[in-house]
């Protein structure tokens, strides 16, 4: 059986504020064939958003023009808990809920080249937090500065996650995670503190956006394929899949001169690659076993789900 993908393209984001590059920065692993059609891989690190947008989309679209089809993976949210559009105001009957947050991020969310805008986060969550609940619900996470210390719709601490709540703390994907002891991933609304994913979510959709605009045929999986599983047929018309994905799932050993980040990107990539060798990575875009109707719904319609869970 041949390989659904040509090359694996998996991007650790980051949320800096200033260009940086090294440990705790933007790293993106590219495991491609070389001119031997045999498989390498190589990591970049750009220093800010916009440097390792544009890298991404120059190095997906060589990719594509040679005939590659490309899994394309980013380690934060791509949806929301369902009923986060609805909370916000945002119900459209034509549009999908997970497109209206999009839309709504991309507005009020945009990068400067040195990442210097991107404390704008922290306003934009207060602003959504007010629409939601007129109070510090659901984002949550300040950074240690007098400025945020008494804005009343961003606290520090997380508020209480109840029933009564219009959203939940943690989406289907991350509930799976947990229960199903693969990892501890974060809420998507804890924007600050170690392990945090919710700053890196909200800088980081406005770019995923961007990139499905501009490359060629792609598709956003679940939201645009539903959660079934891939086969040859399936992607004759894709060229490129977006997906989130989750590192952790396996382990990474640094190798000497390596960064932790850097050696995550290589491992989940080579993870994919192995999948795709052994002719069983199609299945996993259809999600675990077991997941109803509604659940499904819930997922491609707002949520999302973590590729390989």
């Amino acid at each position: 059986m041949a390989q659904l993908f040509d090359a694996y393209v998996m991007v650790d984001w980051s949320a800096a504020a200033k260009p940086v590059t090294g440990a705790n920065s933007i790293w993106i692993g590219v495991l491609a064939r070389d001119a031997r059609l045999k498989f390498q891989f190589r990591a970049v690190n750009p220093d800010t958003r916009l440097k390792a947008r544009d890298f991404i989309a120059d190095m997906v679209g060589k990719l594509t023009r040679r005939g590659d089809k490309v899994l394309l993976g980013f380690d934060f949210s791509l949806g929301y808990p369902a009923g986060t559009a609805a909370a916000l105001g945002r119900k459209e009957t034509e549009t999908p809920d997970w497109h209206l947050i999009w839309r709504l991020l991309v507005d009020r969310l945009s990068d400067r080249t040195d990442n210097s805008r991107a404390n704008d986060r922290f306003a934009v969550a207060a602003g959504l937090n007010y629409t939601i609940s007129g109070g510090p619900f659901p984002f949550w996470g300040t950074p240690n500065s007098p400025r945020w210390q008494s804005v009343p719709t961003l606290s520090p601490k997380k508020a209480p996650f109840t029933d009564e709540q219009p959203v939940k703390e943690y989406r289907l994907t991350e509930e799976h995670l947990r229960v199903s002891k693969l990892g501890q991933p974060k809420s998507c609304w804890q924007l600050a503190y170690t392990g945090s994913v919710g700053s890196q979510t909200l800088l980081g959709i406005p770019h995923v956006a961007w990139l499905a605009e501009n490359l060629p045929d792609t598709k956003i999986w679940p939201f645009e394929t539903g959660l079934t599983e891939f086969t040859e047929e399936s992607l004759e018309s894709v060229q490129v899949v977006i997906a989130e994905i989750y590192p952790s799932l396996v382990k990474a050993k640094p190798a000497e001169g390596q960064v932790l980040d850097q050696a995550q990107v290589e491992a989940i990539a080579r993870h994919y690659w192995d999948l795709d060798a052994k002719g069983v990575l199609g299945v996993h875009f259809s999600g675990p076993k077991g997941l109803s109707e509604a659940e499904k719904s819930q997922i491609t319609a707002e949520e999302g789900w973590i590729l390989g869970t």
